[in-house]
Protein backbone atom coordinates (compact mmCIF):
# COMPACT_ATOMS: atom_id res chain seq x y z
CA UNK A 1 0.00 0.00 0.00
CA UNK A 2 1.79 2.76 -1.09
CA UNK A 3 -0.80 5.80 0.31
CA UNK A 4 -3.18 6.19 3.24
CA UNK A 5 -6.93 6.09 1.49
CA UNK A 6 -8.40 7.92 4.37
CA UNK A 7 -11.15 10.49 3.64
CA UNK A 8 -13.39 13.29 5.12
CA UNK A 9 -17.27 11.52 4.73
CA UNK A 10 -19.93 13.32 6.77
CA UNK A 11 -21.28 9.26 7.15
CA UNK A 12 -18.45 8.87 8.96
CA UNK A 13 -18.62 9.63 12.92
CA UNK A 14 -19.85 13.29 12.34
CA UNK A 15 -16.18 14.45 11.12
CA UNK A 16 -16.42 16.94 8.60
CA UNK A 17 -15.61 16.13 5.14
CA UNK A 18 -13.71 17.81 2.03
CA UNK A 19 -14.24 15.50 -0.74
CA UNK A 20 -18.71 15.88 -1.14
CA UNK A 21 -19.91 18.29 -2.66
CA UNK A 22 -21.39 21.26 -0.42
CA UNK A 23 -23.61 24.38 -1.21
CA UNK A 24 -22.01 27.18 0.97
CA UNK A 25 -23.77 29.95 1.92
CA UNK A 26 -22.99 33.54 0.35
CA UNK A 27 -21.31 35.29 3.38
CA UNK A 28 -18.70 38.29 3.85
CA UNK A 29 -15.54 37.43 4.97
CA UNK A 30 -14.44 40.20 7.31
CA UNK A 31 -10.32 39.83 7.70
CA UNK A 32 -8.34 41.64 10.78
CA UNK A 33 -5.22 41.29 10.34
CA UNK A 34 -5.27 41.36 6.77
CA UNK A 35 -1.76 42.86 6.38
CA UNK A 36 -0.05 40.21 8.51
CA UNK A 37 2.09 37.07 8.09
CA UNK A 38 -0.25 34.81 8.66
CA UNK A 39 -3.27 35.91 6.53
CA UNK A 40 0.19 36.03 3.78
CA UNK A 41 1.48 32.62 4.70
CA UNK A 42 -1.62 30.71 5.62
CA UNK A 43 -5.36 32.67 5.31
CA UNK A 44 -4.65 33.65 1.50
CA UNK A 45 -3.52 30.70 0.11
CA UNK A 46 -6.19 28.24 2.30
CA UNK A 47 -9.16 30.59 0.62
CA UNK A 48 -7.68 30.71 -2.69
CA UNK A 49 -7.26 26.53 -2.95
CA UNK A 50 -11.02 26.26 -1.74
CA UNK A 51 -12.05 28.96 -4.11
CA UNK A 52 -10.46 27.04 -7.07
CA UNK A 53 -11.42 23.59 -5.72
CA UNK A 54 -15.46 25.05 -5.95
CA UNK A 55 -15.16 24.56 -2.05
CA UNK A 56 -16.18 28.45 -1.63
CA UNK A 57 -19.71 29.99 -1.58
CA UNK A 58 -20.67 31.07 -5.24
CA UNK A 59 -20.94 34.88 -4.05
CA UNK A 60 -18.75 36.54 -1.47
CA UNK A 61 -16.63 38.97 -0.69
CA UNK A 62 -13.57 39.02 1.35
CA UNK A 63 -12.85 42.96 3.27
CA UNK A 64 -8.97 42.89 4.61
CA UNK A 65 -8.59 45.30 7.54
CA UNK A 66 -5.32 46.73 8.97
CA UNK A 67 -3.56 49.96 9.96
CA UNK A 68 -1.21 49.78 7.04
CA UNK A 69 -2.32 52.04 4.28
CA UNK A 70 -2.67 50.69 0.91
CA UNK A 71 -5.08 50.99 -1.61
CA UNK A 72 -7.05 47.96 -3.02
CA UNK A 73 -5.45 47.49 -5.85
CA UNK A 74 -2.31 47.29 -3.83
CA UNK A 75 -4.00 44.51 -1.49
CA UNK A 76 -5.08 42.62 -4.44
CA UNK A 77 -1.29 42.45 -5.61
CA UNK A 78 -0.02 41.50 -2.42
CA UNK A 79 -2.64 38.48 -2.17
CA UNK A 80 -1.70 37.27 -5.43
CA UNK A 81 2.15 37.18 -4.25
CA UNK A 82 0.83 35.21 -1.10
CA UNK A 83 -0.80 32.67 -3.62
CA UNK A 84 2.08 32.29 -5.76
CA UNK A 85 4.64 31.81 -3.11
CA UNK A 86 2.47 29.46 -0.60
CA UNK A 87 -0.18 28.60 -2.20
CA UNK A 88 -0.20 24.67 -2.88
CA UNK A 89 -2.38 24.67 -6.03
CA UNK A 90 -0.80 26.90 -9.49
CA UNK A 91 -3.63 26.08 -11.47
CA UNK A 92 -3.61 29.81 -12.64
CA UNK A 93 -4.12 28.41 -16.17
CA UNK A 94 -7.28 26.24 -15.44
CA UNK A 95 -8.92 29.52 -13.38
CA UNK A 96 -9.35 33.14 -13.70
CA UNK A 97 -7.59 34.33 -10.43
CA UNK A 98 -9.77 37.92 -11.43
CA UNK A 99 -12.81 36.45 -10.56
CA UNK A 100 -11.14 35.22 -7.51
CA UNK A 101 -9.28 38.56 -6.55
CA UNK A 102 -12.10 40.83 -7.56
CA UNK A 103 -14.10 39.98 -4.52
CA UNK A 104 -11.26 41.50 -2.08
CA UNK A 105 -10.89 45.05 -0.98
CA UNK A 106 -9.31 47.05 1.94
CA UNK A 107 -9.87 49.18 3.94
CA UNK A 108 -7.69 50.66 6.70
CA UNK A 109 -8.48 50.72 10.19
CA UNK A 110 -7.83 51.58 13.82
CA UNK A 111 -9.47 48.28 15.71
CA UNK A 112 -9.33 50.82 19.19
CA UNK A 113 -11.46 52.94 16.84
CA UNK A 114 -15.35 53.13 17.31
CA UNK A 115 -15.97 54.84 14.36
CA UNK A 116 -14.56 52.61 11.88
CA UNK A 117 -16.37 50.01 12.98
CA UNK A 118 -19.85 52.19 12.13
CA UNK A 119 -17.98 52.91 8.51
CA UNK A 120 -17.26 49.45 7.86
CA UNK A 121 -20.91 48.11 8.67
CA UNK A 122 -22.08 50.77 5.87
CA UNK A 123 -19.22 49.05 3.40
CA UNK A 124 -20.60 45.50 4.50
CA UNK A 125 -24.09 47.00 4.53
CA UNK A 126 -23.85 47.94 0.80
CA UNK A 127 -22.00 45.23 -0.72
CA UNK A 128 -24.66 43.00 0.91
CA UNK A 129 -27.45 44.80 -0.57
CA UNK A 130 -26.01 44.80 -4.50
CA UNK A 131 -24.94 41.70 -4.12
CA UNK A 132 -27.75 39.37 -2.25
CA UNK A 133 -26.30 38.66 0.77
CA UNK A 134 -28.33 37.67 2.97
CA UNK A 135 -26.21 39.16 6.00
CA UNK A 136 -23.72 36.17 6.88
CA UNK A 137 -20.64 37.42 8.62
CA UNK A 138 -17.67 35.35 9.43
CA UNK A 139 -14.90 37.36 11.31
CA UNK A 140 -11.20 36.03 11.11
CA UNK A 141 -9.65 37.98 14.06
CA UNK A 142 -5.74 37.22 12.41
CA UNK A 143 -4.40 40.06 15.07
CA UNK A 144 -2.37 40.17 18.51
CA UNK A 145 -4.13 39.01 21.68
CA UNK A 146 -4.61 42.68 23.65
CA UNK A 147 -6.97 43.75 20.49
CA UNK A 148 -9.79 40.71 20.40
CA UNK A 149 -11.69 42.14 23.30
CA UNK A 150 -11.48 45.80 21.62
CA UNK A 151 -12.48 44.22 18.47
CA UNK A 152 -15.30 41.42 19.95
CA UNK A 153 -17.00 44.25 21.57
CA UNK A 154 -16.94 46.79 19.26
CA UNK A 155 -18.46 44.37 16.84
CA UNK A 156 -21.62 44.27 19.04
CA UNK A 157 -21.83 48.03 20.24
CA UNK A 158 -21.37 48.73 16.07
CA UNK A 159 -24.29 46.42 14.80
CA UNK A 160 -22.05 44.36 12.64
CA UNK A 161 -22.65 41.60 14.94
CA UNK A 162 -26.81 41.86 14.39
CA UNK A 163 -27.25 40.18 11.19
CA UNK A 164 -30.40 38.07 9.57
CA UNK A 165 -28.27 35.62 8.60
CA UNK A 166 -25.44 33.88 10.54
CA UNK A 167 -22.20 35.08 12.27
CA UNK A 168 -19.17 33.52 12.94
CA UNK A 169 -15.58 34.53 15.05
CA UNK A 170 -12.57 32.72 14.13
CA UNK A 171 -9.81 33.43 16.38
CA UNK A 172 -6.17 32.42 16.70
CA UNK A 173 -4.42 31.24 19.78
CA UNK A 174 -3.28 32.13 22.26
CA UNK A 175 -6.29 31.71 24.24
CA UNK A 176 -5.54 33.79 27.42
CA UNK A 177 -2.10 33.84 29.21
CA UNK A 178 -3.53 32.44 32.49
CA UNK A 179 -6.09 30.23 33.60
CA UNK A 180 -7.98 33.71 34.96
CA UNK A 181 -7.01 35.89 31.66
CA UNK A 182 -8.77 32.84 29.39
CA UNK A 183 -11.56 32.76 31.88
CA UNK A 184 -11.74 36.75 31.42
CA UNK A 185 -11.07 36.47 27.51
CA UNK A 186 -14.44 34.36 26.87
CA UNK A 187 -16.33 36.20 29.36
CA UNK A 188 -15.91 39.21 27.32
CA UNK A 189 -16.47 36.89 24.09
CA UNK A 190 -19.54 35.55 24.35
CA UNK A 191 -21.21 38.82 25.10
CA UNK A 192 -20.52 39.34 21.68
CA UNK A 193 -21.05 35.81 20.21
CA UNK A 194 -22.74 32.32 21.39
CA UNK A 195 -20.58 29.01 22.29
CA UNK A 196 -21.36 27.76 18.86
CA UNK A 197 -20.43 30.80 17.05
CA UNK A 198 -17.22 30.98 18.71
CA UNK A 199 -14.57 28.66 16.08
CA UNK A 200 -10.64 28.89 18.18
CA UNK A 201 -8.31 27.61 15.64
CA UNK A 202 -6.05 24.98 16.63
CA UNK A 203 -3.53 24.36 12.94
CA UNK A 204 -2.66 21.01 14.51
CA UNK A 205 -6.24 19.80 14.45
CA UNK A 206 -6.32 20.51 10.80
CA UNK A 207 -3.75 17.92 10.14
CA UNK A 208 -5.39 15.23 7.61
CA UNK A 209 -3.59 12.99 9.71
CA UNK A 210 -5.09 13.90 13.13
CA UNK A 211 -7.96 13.90 11.88
CA UNK A 212 -7.73 10.59 10.55
CA UNK A 213 -7.20 9.58 14.07
CA UNK A 214 -10.63 8.15 15.09
CA UNK A 215 -11.19 6.90 11.62
CA UNK A 216 -7.87 4.70 11.90
CA UNK A 217 -9.42 3.15 15.12
CA UNK A 218 -12.99 2.83 14.11
CA UNK A 219 -12.08 1.27 10.35
CA UNK A 220 -9.62 -1.28 12.11
CA UNK A 221 -11.39 -3.34 14.54
CA UNK A 222 -8.00 -4.87 15.67
CA UNK A 223 -6.35 -1.44 16.43
CA UNK A 224 -9.79 -0.26 18.14
CA UNK A 225 -9.34 -3.71 20.19
CA UNK A 226 -5.70 -2.85 21.39
CA UNK A 227 -6.55 0.44 21.82
CA UNK A 228 -6.88 1.07 26.15
CA UNK A 229 -4.58 0.29 29.15
CA UNK A 230 -5.24 -3.86 28.70
CA UNK A 231 -2.85 -3.78 25.74
CA UNK A 232 -1.16 -0.23 25.72
CA UNK A 233 2.13 0.47 28.14
CA UNK A 234 2.62 3.90 27.24
CA UNK A 235 1.86 6.52 24.39
CA UNK A 236 4.76 9.32 23.80
CA UNK A 237 3.57 12.90 21.93
CA UNK A 238 6.33 14.64 20.56
CA UNK A 239 6.21 17.72 18.68
CA UNK A 240 9.96 18.97 17.81
CA UNK A 241 11.31 21.95 15.91
CA UNK A 242 14.48 22.72 14.64
CA UNK A 243 13.92 26.32 14.41
CA UNK A 244 14.81 28.47 16.95
CA UNK A 245 12.58 31.75 18.34
CA UNK A 246 13.17 33.85 14.83
CA UNK A 247 11.53 36.82 14.96
CA UNK A 248 8.88 35.76 17.62
CA UNK A 249 11.15 36.40 20.66
CA UNK A 250 9.04 39.31 22.28
CA UNK A 251 5.94 36.70 22.25
CA UNK A 252 8.09 33.89 22.92
CA UNK A 253 10.23 35.11 25.51
CA UNK A 254 6.92 35.68 27.68
CA UNK A 255 5.06 32.68 26.52
CA UNK A 256 7.45 29.74 26.42
CA UNK A 257 7.30 26.24 25.11
CA UNK A 258 4.27 25.81 27.69
CA UNK A 259 1.67 28.19 26.98
CA UNK A 260 3.12 28.59 22.43
CA UNK A 261 2.66 24.62 22.46
CA UNK A 262 1.67 22.27 25.52
CA UNK A 263 -1.52 24.33 26.72
CA UNK A 264 -3.18 24.26 23.19
CA UNK A 265 -1.63 21.62 20.56
CA UNK A 266 -0.08 18.93 22.65
CA UNK A 267 -3.19 18.64 24.97
CA UNK A 268 -5.49 18.60 21.59
CA UNK A 269 -3.10 15.92 20.40
CA UNK A 270 -3.59 14.20 23.86
CA UNK A 271 -7.22 14.24 23.47
CA UNK A 272 -8.03 13.15 20.01
CA UNK A 273 -5.49 10.22 20.78
CA UNK A 274 -7.54 9.10 23.71
CA UNK A 275 -10.89 9.75 22.67
CA UNK A 276 -12.91 6.91 22.93
CA UNK A 277 -16.28 7.53 20.36
CA UNK A 278 -19.59 5.39 19.30
CA UNK A 279 -20.14 4.38 15.92
CA UNK A 280 -22.06 8.01 14.12
CA UNK A 281 -20.81 10.46 16.46
CA UNK A 282 -22.06 14.09 16.15
CA UNK A 283 -19.35 16.95 16.41
CA UNK A 284 -21.37 17.36 19.87
CA UNK A 285 -20.84 13.69 20.90
CA UNK A 286 -17.01 14.50 19.68
CA UNK A 287 -16.80 17.78 21.78
CA UNK A 288 -18.33 16.00 24.93
CA UNK A 289 -15.36 12.73 24.81
CA UNK A 290 -12.85 15.33 24.18
CA UNK A 291 -14.52 17.26 27.60
CA UNK A 292 -14.51 13.65 28.97
CA UNK A 293 -10.82 13.15 28.65
CA UNK A 294 -9.80 16.65 29.75
CA UNK A 295 -11.97 15.98 33.34
CA UNK A 296 -10.29 12.49 33.89
CA UNK A 297 -6.86 14.18 33.65
CA UNK A 298 -4.74 13.96 36.86
CA UNK A 299 -4.28 17.57 38.47
CA UNK A 300 -0.32 18.22 39.55
CA UNK A 301 0.41 19.44 43.17
CA UNK A 302 2.98 22.11 42.48
CA UNK A 303 5.57 20.11 44.38
CA UNK A 304 4.75 17.33 42.31
CA UNK A 305 5.92 19.35 39.12
CA UNK A 306 9.63 18.68 39.37
CA UNK A 307 8.75 15.07 39.02
CA UNK A 308 6.40 14.67 36.22
CA UNK A 309 7.32 17.98 33.75
CA UNK A 310 10.64 18.99 32.80
CA UNK A 311 11.35 22.24 31.07
CA UNK A 312 14.89 23.16 29.23
CA UNK A 313 16.34 26.10 27.24
CA UNK A 314 18.43 25.83 24.29
CA UNK A 315 22.28 26.62 24.17
CA UNK A 316 24.40 27.29 21.30
CA UNK A 317 25.00 24.09 19.01
CA UNK A 318 25.05 22.97 15.21
CA UNK A 319 21.74 22.65 13.34
CA UNK A 320 22.22 20.98 9.70
CA UNK A 321 25.69 21.59 10.15
CA UNK A 322 25.55 24.87 10.82
CA UNK A 323 26.63 26.75 14.17
CA UNK A 324 23.86 28.36 15.69
CA UNK A 325 23.40 30.50 18.51
CA UNK A 326 21.86 29.93 22.79
CA UNK A 327 18.09 31.04 23.05
CA UNK A 328 19.88 34.19 25.49
CA UNK A 329 21.43 35.77 22.84
CA UNK A 330 18.87 35.34 20.68
CA UNK A 331 17.58 39.10 19.57
CA UNK A 332 14.84 40.81 21.73
CA UNK A 333 15.31 37.71 24.28
CA UNK A 334 15.90 39.16 28.05
CA UNK A 335 19.91 38.23 28.97
CA UNK A 336 19.18 36.02 31.99
CA UNK A 337 15.74 34.48 30.51
CA UNK A 338 14.64 31.64 32.17
CA UNK A 339 12.14 30.95 30.00
CA UNK A 340 11.08 27.15 28.64
CA UNK A 341 12.23 26.34 25.16
CA UNK A 342 11.83 22.47 25.59
CA UNK A 343 8.76 20.62 27.55
CA UNK A 344 8.35 17.25 28.43
CA UNK A 345 5.81 16.01 30.70
CA UNK A 346 4.45 12.66 32.21
CA UNK A 347 0.22 12.93 32.45
CA UNK A 348 -1.96 10.62 33.71
CA UNK A 349 -5.75 9.87 32.47
CA UNK A 350 -7.40 8.31 35.33
CA UNK A 351 -10.38 6.38 33.61
CA UNK A 352 -11.32 3.38 32.39
CA UNK A 353 -9.71 3.09 28.85
CA UNK A 354 -6.41 4.55 30.39
CA UNK A 355 -6.11 4.71 34.09
CA UNK A 356 -1.99 2.90 34.81
CA UNK A 357 -0.94 4.21 31.47
CA UNK A 358 1.49 6.85 31.38
CA UNK A 359 1.62 9.76 28.42
CA UNK A 360 4.98 11.08 27.14
CA UNK A 361 4.80 14.61 25.74
CA UNK A 362 7.73 16.78 24.69
CA UNK A 363 8.20 19.99 22.53
CA UNK A 364 11.02 21.85 21.87
CA UNK A 365 13.27 24.59 19.52
CA UNK A 366 16.39 23.54 17.92
CA UNK A 367 16.11 20.37 18.43
CA UNK A 368 17.59 17.44 16.35
CA UNK A 369 14.95 17.04 13.97
CA UNK A 370 11.47 18.19 12.91
CA UNK A 371 8.72 16.10 13.48
CA UNK A 372 5.18 15.60 15.09
CA UNK A 373 4.54 11.77 15.34
CA UNK A 374 2.33 9.99 18.08
CA UNK A 375 3.70 6.82 19.18
CA UNK A 376 1.65 3.38 20.95
CA UNK A 377 3.95 0.93 22.77
CA UNK A 378 1.86 -2.05 22.83
CA UNK A 379 2.61 -4.39 26.11
CA UNK A 380 4.90 -7.56 25.35
CA UNK A 381 3.66 -9.61 28.75
CA UNK A 382 7.34 -10.28 29.87
CA UNK A 383 8.63 -11.04 26.27
CA UNK A 384 12.54 -10.49 26.15
CA UNK A 385 11.84 -9.35 22.59
CA UNK A 386 11.24 -5.56 21.86
CA UNK A 387 7.80 -4.39 22.19
CA UNK A 388 5.47 -4.39 19.21
CA UNK A 389 4.68 -0.38 18.27
CA UNK A 390 2.49 2.35 16.02
CA UNK A 391 4.02 5.27 14.94
CA UNK A 392 1.81 7.88 13.38
CA UNK A 393 3.60 10.53 11.77
CA UNK A 394 2.13 13.73 11.14
CA UNK A 395 4.78 16.50 10.29
CA UNK A 396 6.48 16.69 7.98
CA UNK A 397 5.58 13.85 6.15
CA UNK A 398 2.50 11.21 7.04
CA UNK A 399 2.60 7.65 7.40
CA UNK A 400 1.93 4.80 9.96
CA UNK A 401 4.45 2.51 10.78
CA UNK A 402 4.23 -0.71 12.64
CA UNK A 403 6.88 -2.08 14.67
CA UNK A 404 7.17 -6.34 14.65
CA UNK A 405 9.04 -8.94 15.60
CA UNK A 406 9.69 -11.97 13.07
CA UNK A 407 12.26 -14.26 12.32
CA UNK A 408 15.02 -13.71 10.44
CA UNK A 409 15.49 -16.22 7.71
CA UNK A 410 18.91 -16.30 7.41
CA UNK A 411 19.69 -17.00 11.10
CA UNK A 412 16.20 -17.41 12.67
CA UNK A 413 16.96 -14.84 15.23
CA UNK A 414 13.89 -13.12 16.06
CA UNK A 415 14.15 -9.26 14.97
CA UNK A 416 12.20 -6.04 15.05
CA UNK A 417 10.41 -5.01 11.41
CA UNK A 418 9.65 -1.91 10.64
CA UNK A 419 6.03 -2.23 8.09
CA UNK A 420 5.41 1.23 6.67
CA UNK A 421 2.66 3.30 4.80
CA UNK A 422 3.34 6.29 3.38
CA UNK A 423 0.80 9.12 2.00
CA UNK A 424 2.37 10.17 -1.05
CA UNK A 425 -0.44 12.35 -2.07
CA UNK A 426 1.11 15.75 -2.80
CA UNK A 427 -2.32 17.90 -3.14
CA UNK A 428 -3.67 16.44 0.22
CA UNK A 429 -5.53 19.73 1.88
CA UNK A 430 -3.51 21.65 3.87
CA UNK A 431 -4.61 22.62 7.72
CA UNK A 432 -5.84 25.65 7.35
CA UNK A 433 -7.93 24.87 3.86
CA UNK A 434 -9.54 21.80 5.90
CA UNK A 435 -10.28 24.53 8.91
CA UNK A 436 -11.68 27.02 6.93
CA UNK A 437 -14.03 24.68 4.89
CA UNK A 438 -15.87 23.47 7.95
CA UNK A 439 -15.99 27.31 9.27
CA UNK A 440 -17.55 27.80 6.27
CA UNK A 441 -20.21 25.26 6.67
CA UNK A 442 -20.54 26.00 10.72
CA UNK A 443 -18.90 22.40 11.84
CA UNK A 444 -16.86 22.91 14.45
CA UNK A 445 -15.57 19.12 15.30
CA UNK A 446 -11.95 20.16 14.69
CA UNK A 447 -11.88 23.70 16.40
CA UNK A 448 -11.25 24.01 20.16
CA UNK A 449 -14.39 24.09 22.71
CA UNK A 450 -14.14 26.48 25.56
CA UNK A 451 -14.25 23.73 28.13
CA UNK A 452 -11.39 21.80 26.43
CA UNK A 453 -9.34 25.51 26.64
CA UNK A 454 -10.32 26.11 30.20
CA UNK A 455 -9.85 22.25 31.63
CA UNK A 456 -6.37 22.84 29.63
CA UNK A 457 -5.22 25.99 31.09
CA UNK A 458 -6.15 24.35 34.45
CA UNK A 459 -4.25 21.64 34.19
CA UNK A 460 -1.28 23.97 33.11
CA UNK A 461 -1.65 26.67 35.69
CA UNK A 462 -0.04 24.65 38.30
CA UNK A 463 2.84 24.24 36.10
CA UNK A 464 3.47 27.78 35.41
CA UNK A 465 3.17 28.54 39.03
CA UNK A 466 5.34 26.08 39.83
CA UNK A 467 8.05 27.19 37.64
CA UNK A 468 7.34 30.93 38.57
CA UNK A 469 8.06 29.85 41.93
CA UNK A 470 11.44 28.19 41.22
CA UNK A 471 9.73 24.73 42.42
CA UNK A 472 10.95 23.20 38.66
CA UNK A 473 14.48 23.30 37.75
CA UNK A 474 15.39 25.02 34.37
CA UNK A 475 18.17 22.62 32.62
CA UNK A 476 19.73 23.00 29.58
CA UNK A 477 20.39 21.18 26.36
CA UNK A 478 22.74 22.03 23.32
CA UNK A 479 20.86 22.72 20.21
CA UNK A 480 20.88 19.98 17.63
CA UNK A 481 20.35 17.34 20.46
CA UNK A 482 16.88 15.72 21.45
CA UNK A 483 16.47 18.14 24.48
CA UNK A 484 18.27 17.90 28.31
CA UNK A 485 18.78 14.39 29.14
CA UNK A 486 17.14 15.17 32.26
CA UNK A 487 13.94 14.27 29.92
CA UNK A 488 15.22 10.50 29.71
CA UNK A 489 14.99 9.66 33.06
CA UNK A 490 11.35 10.85 33.40
CA UNK A 491 10.49 7.76 30.83
CA UNK A 492 13.43 5.62 32.18
CA UNK A 493 11.83 6.12 35.73
CA UNK A 494 8.83 3.94 34.44
CA UNK A 495 10.96 1.25 32.69
CA UNK A 496 10.49 3.06 29.24
CA UNK A 497 12.56 4.98 26.62
CA UNK A 498 11.44 7.63 24.28
CA UNK A 499 11.08 6.26 20.66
Amino acid sequence: MSSLAFSRKNNHKGLSHLDLPTQLDPMTFILFGASGDLAKRKIFPALYNLFINEKFPKTFRVIGLGRSEMSTSTFQKHVIESIKKFSRESRNDNVDIKDFLQAFSYISFDAKKSSDYISLLDTVKDLEARLGIPENRMFYLSVAPELINDISSNIKNSGLGHTKGWKRLIIEKPFGYTLDSARQLNEQLTKSFLEHEIFRIDHYLGKPMVQNLEALKFANPIIRALWNNQHVANIQITASETVGVEERAGYYDQAGAVRDMLQNHLLQLLMMTTMNLPENSTPEVIKFEKIRIMESLRLLEKEEVKSHVIRGQYLSGEIAGERVIGYRDEPGVETLSHNDTFIAARIWIDNEVWKGVPFYIRTGKRMKEKCTKIVIEFKNNGSLQLPNCMVISINPTESISLKLNMKNPFNGVIEPVKVNYYNNQQTVPEAYELLLFDALKGDSTFFAHWREVELSWQWVQTVLEAFEENKAPLYFYQSGTVGPIESNYLVEDDGFKWW
